[in-house]
């Protein structure tokens, strides 16, 4: 099974130094957070993105999605009531879909918590129209790219809007576009869900509603620095790849980087290949 790195892992390293470790590592490809590349990611040109492209796979790696996508600019919102602020945080969306097409990436991830939070005293139902309408804009335009564009359930420590695979399902519905879907992330799921994370893949996973999983612990370390078991998990996904539920792959996420970035990069490959040996012969 495929496995990306999130690239601001192994900052402030260059993009090009990440792609260097990141392949001596044994990662297949990146999931590249669009702030990393600048202060302002619509800076970047159609040129320098499809350069980008062409120095992952000078050293064997693929850009195989972006993440974290409304961090820069500064102020955006898909929540909120200001019209015009919606606006310019559609355009950044339908801009990063474009981004992603041409690094040669396949999905786009948007967590983003504080661009999503929903202000106290504000209409719930309303926030939830005006995060729809932002979501429908992102959807087309990925339909028209070829790609496919994720809203990532959160735990409520984080965001109080979309904070379950159930509400996630609920706005992939209410989009109604192929290129449209949700994810699980191991660390909100493990944390904020009633069931185990192999549970919720089990049960997500045939619906089709979900295209991509980031792999971390509860704890926001990297997967095998924490309580959560991976092998169950990773058991559940390849059962359902091989059933036909998931084509997607396996990127690392963590945010506490212990003992930093590269130590707990190299520490997750190894702890995710050691568990998916163990895991490809069994039933």
């Amino acid at each position: 099974m495929k496995i990306a790195l999130c690239n601001e892992v192994l900052q402030p390293l260059p993009f090009e130094a990440q792609c260097r470790l990141a392949a001596e590592l044994g990662y297949d490809g990146l999931e590249v957070a669009p702030f990393t590349l600048g202060p302002d990611p619509m800076a970047l040109t159609d040129a320098e993105a499809r350069r980008l492209r062409e120095v992952a796979a000078d050293h064997g790696l693929s850009i195989d999605g972006l993440h974290w996508l409304l961090v820069a600019p500064p102020g955006l919102s898909i929540v909120a009531d200001d019209a015009a602020l919606r606006e310019r945080t559609s355009t950044v969306m339908e801009r990063l879909v474009e981004l992603c097409a041409l690094m040669g990436g396949r999905y786009l991830v948007h967590g983003s918590p504080r661009q999503r939070s929903v202000a106290p005293g504000a209409d719930r139902e309303q926030a939830w129209e005006h995060a729809r309408a932002c979501f429908v804009r992102a959807a087309r335009r990925a339909e028209s790219c070829g790609v496919t564009y994720c809203v990532e359930p959160l735990a409520p420590r984080e965001t109080d809007f979309i904070t379950s695979i159930e509400e996630a399902a609920r706005m992939v519905r209410a989009v109604a576009s192929p290129a449209f879907r949700t994810m699980i992330d191991c660390s909100a799921a493990g944390s904020a869900e009633a069931e185990p994370v192999h549970a919720l893949v089990e049960r997500w996973m045939p619906t089709g509603l979900i295209a991509h999983v980031q792999v971390n612990d509860p704890n926001r370390r990297g997967p095998g620095q924490g309580e959560l078991a991976f092998a169950p998990v990773l058991r559940s996904i390849e059962r359902m790849r091989r059933a036909g539920h998931y084509q997607g792959i396996l990127a690392v996420e963590p945010f506490d980087y212990v003992p930093d970035g590269p130590g707990c990069a190299a520490r997750a490959i190894g702890y995710l290949r050691g568990v998916l040996e163990g895991v490809a012969d069994g039933p």
